[in-house]
């Protein structure tokens, strides 16, 4: 597992590196304690780079873990052919930790810390959904109480393109309010359980290592 570790270079675990470091204090105390940690012998790389990535091509490596059995697969071999380093074990470390910044900084606002994230079309939804809430002058409060799932749902390669498409549910609670802090929707003392299918995307051919946020949905919309 530490040779997958080193071998990663996605962003996600840039962004764990300053996650950890500045604001993992804060975001635990709010949390069960049911989450997964990251292992006692991880540690956050030395350097860092703009808008917190960090380029680990120079520690590139084979993935060791097997291919695992079932319909994921022939998408996880696909890309292990363009890729020889990926490695789903540590891509869902790093899809975990993205998720958690990514529910913080749309809550807050952040659109400068949504950015690198998020492909074009998923950051102007997301910016659009922002600005709304500003003009309006409303805000939304999002406390993420715990993860319970994270779970690959599809692994592919599309031509240079590899995607991965992963379930989390996880425990929030969500209020938004108006101006004068009038609570307009959610409820404070209520948690509830959210199911979020997210959609990374990253080219295989480009130098850049990033993946980023390219779709969402909700199953529990499309049942509706």
């Amino acid at each position: 597992m530490t040779d997958g570790f080193q071998a990663i270079d996605i962003i996600f675990f840039a962004v764990v590196a300053v996650f950890l470091v500045l604001r993992l204090r804060s975001v635990l105390g709010r949390r069960t304690g049911t989450e997964r940690e990251p292992p006692r012998d991880w540690q956050a790389p030395v350097e860092t780079a703009p808008d917190n990535v960090i380029d680990l091509a120079r520690a590139r490596k084979p993935a060791t873990e097997p291919l695992p059995e079932g319909p994921l697969a022939p998408g996880i071999a696909a890309i292990r052919g363009v890729d020889p380093s990926f490695s789903l074990d540590t891509f869902l470390l790093g899809a975990r930790a993205a998720f958690e910044m990514i529910v913080e900084a749309f809550a807050a606002g952040d659109k400068q810390g949504l950015r690198p994230l998020l492909a074009d079309a998923v950051f102007q939804s997301f910016a659009a959904a922002i600005d709304e809430r500003d003009r309006a002058g409303q805000t939304l409060t999002t406390e993420l109480m715990g993860i319970r799932k994270v779970e690959p749902v599809e692994v592919r390669l599309d031509g240079s393109v590899a995607a991965v498409t992963v379930r989390f549910v996880s425990e929030q609670i969500n209020v938004l309010k108006d101006g004068a802090g009038k609570v307009i929707d959610g409820d404070p003392q209520r948690m509830t359980d959210v199911t979020d299918e997210w959609t990374f995307r990253r080219d295989t051919r480009s130098k850049d290592p990033n993946w980023q946020l390219a779709a969402t949905r909700s199953p529990e919309d499309e049942a509706r």
